[in-house]
């Protein structure tokens, strides 16, 4: 039996690929600007698209982003949720990215998110998840 969907739902292979880009993208900027994150380390985070692909994202010119850079951003934003749920306030929430950490031997969580590897985004994810309880 598959599950009810309105017929408003869609799934994300249903969406037009250029809105889906597009929302996408401005939230993934949204919470950079939230977290104060430098261009180059969004860069990495985004799967390091060139430079003039970047800004062309930023500027809301995307007509359609790879699996991998949605997953990317699907990863941020989950971390971003949990974030939120973790913390009392959003302001909390928003400055712990940038905050050293022990459990990262001292590193911040953008700085672990930055090496550049989809699975440095997963374990922050399972990390700040596991956090939740």
């Amino acid at each position: 039996m598959q599950p009810l969907q309105s017929t408003n739902e869609k799934t994300l292979s249903q969406r037009d690929p250029q809105q889906l880009a597009q929302v996408s993208l401005k939230a993934f900027f949204n919470i950079m600007d939230k977290w104060r994150v430098k261009t180059d380390v969004q860069r990495v985070l985004l799967g390091d698209p060139a430079r003039s692909t970047f800004f062309a994202w930023k500027k809301g010119n995307a007509k359609q982003l790879s699996g991998d850079t949605l997953e990317r951003i699907s990863y941020v934003l989950g971390i971003y949720k949990a974030l939120g749920i973790l913390f009392p306030k959003r302001e909390q929430a928003d400055a712990w990215p940038q905050k050293p950490n022990d459990a990262f031997n001292g590193k911040t969580a953008l700085d672990v998110m930055a090496n550049g590897q989809m699975r440095d985004l997963m374990l922050m994810r399972r990390y700040v998840d596991s956090q939740r309880g």
